[in-house]
């Protein structure tokens, strides 16, 4: 009966450990949400008087040729983490009465801590307005939600990104001469910067590349 119950007890772990690992790879296989859309999208864009949620995914905008095109751009580990063919994007149309303003996109990304959610507010030409990281782990990590660090990326396209490389750091432009508050997380810092590229490269693809 003892080695009955060993077993039981063995096959009950195994089972456990693998409802595990599926509910992460459930996890890192989705969209990224506003925990709150109603109070945020008001945050993001003052201007605005309502919003409607959309779901795009790469295999609908373009397939594999679409995602061979963000691959190229983004380079394949950076987007695959987070980022499978058919994986529904929430895409946020703002509006001003009947008038459409902009868009809020989110990513998610990887930092030392774990997973950074970030956020972009772009207007119709796909400038930003602002952006917002809902989601970021580590003792200092608030240092990345000053609203001064924030300040620095209003007007950025995805343009800038041409002449910087978010993954070495190396490069030159507007980006290049934004300072890292917080220089003993680095990583973190550059990770907000590819889940910045990444929230440009899709939403091209999702909405400005767009016939």
């Amino acid at each position: 009966m003892k080695r009955v119950a060993i077993l039981f007890q063995k096959t009950l772990l195994t089972i456990l450990l693998l409802l595990c690992v599926s509910a992460q790879a459930s996890l890192a296989a989705v969209g990224c949400d506003l925990n709150d859309a109603d109070r945020d999208v008001p945050r993001l864009f003052p201007k605005s008087t309502g919003y409607l949620t959309k779901y795009v995914s790469i295999k609908e905008r373009g397939g594999n040729l679409l995602l061979n095109k963000i691959k190229r751009l983004l380079g394949e580990k950076y987007l695959a983490l987070y980022a499978p063919i058919d994986v529904p994007y929430t895409l946020y149309e703002i509006y001003n009465g009947k008038n459409k303003i902009g868009y809020i996109h989110g990513v998610n990304q990887k930092g030392r801590f774990g997973g950074i959610q970030v956020f972009m507010a772009q207007d119709l030409n796909g400038v930003i307005k602002t952006f917002y990281i809902q989601k970021i782990s580590g003792q200092k990590a608030d240092r990345f939600r000053d609203p001064r660090f924030y300040k620095r990326f209003v007007g950025l396209t995805l343009k800038d990104f041409d002449t910087f490389d978010p993954v070495t750091g190396k490069g030159s432009g507007k980006i290049a001469l934004i300072p890292n508050p917080l220089p003993d997380m680095e990583t973190d810092f550059y990770g907000i910067l590819r889940g910045l590229k990444k929230n440009f490269v899709l939403m091209d693809a999702f909405v400005f590349s767009t016939p």
